[in-house]
């Protein structure tokens, strides 16, 4: 286990890139820790606004520390495929509005 000290606030300004097809994935906007012995288990990145975000987002993509290649000062660079764990973003849906 690698252990890296930087804050949140760093992380927030870097851009997480996927180095398998180069695709800019977006800026970390969350972690996920592991409460027990205080370790970062995977970074999330929120969704991509639909429609200026009037129709909520697109799926919220975490990426587990394994995935992580290296943290670079502007960059975080990942290695995964398309096949990658999504989480629902909180968006906006018609379905909800009938329910």
């Amino acid at each position: 286990m690698i252990a890296l000290v930087c804050s949140l606030g760093d992380l927030r300004n870097k851009e997480v890139i996927n180095i398998k097809n180069g695709a800019k994935l977006g800026y970390v906007d969350d972690v996920e820790i592991n409460t027990e012995n205080a370790s970062v288990l995977a970074l999330i990145v929120y969704g991509r606004p639909r429609i200026f975000g009037l129709f909520g987002r697109d799926e919220d993509l975490i990426v587990k520390c394994d995935d992580i290649k290296l943290i670079g000062e502007d960059t975080i660079l990942v290695s995964f495929d398309d096949l990658t764990e999504h989480t629902k973003a909180r968006s906006f849906s018609i379905e909800n509005l009938f329910k």
